[in-house]
């Protein structure tokens, strides 16, 4: 899995998954995708990426989704 590819860092765009620590969000790049933007009109717009990135987007977006988010239990 390509999830080293997708980076958290609260100094850049406000701590949110972004791709190889530029200003480019997972979110804003899956948004792309989903609203069906191809690939390569994606890589045209932010050329600076690359189409491993684009495959690291949807891997991680896929990995959040399995997460489980368990309810801290107060003793």
């Amino acid at each position: 899995m390509q999830i080293d590819r997708i980076t958290l860092n609260p100094a850049v765009m406000g701590g949110k998954p972004c791709i190889r620590g530029l200003r480019v969000t997972a979110g804003t790049i899956l948004g792309l995708l989903a609203s069906g933007h191809s690939r390569e009109r994606i890589l045209q717009a932010y050329p600076y990426l690359e189409a491993e990135d684009l495959d690291a987007v949807k891997a991680y977006a896929a990995w959040r989704l399995e997460e489980r988010e368990e309810a801290l239990v107060v003793q």
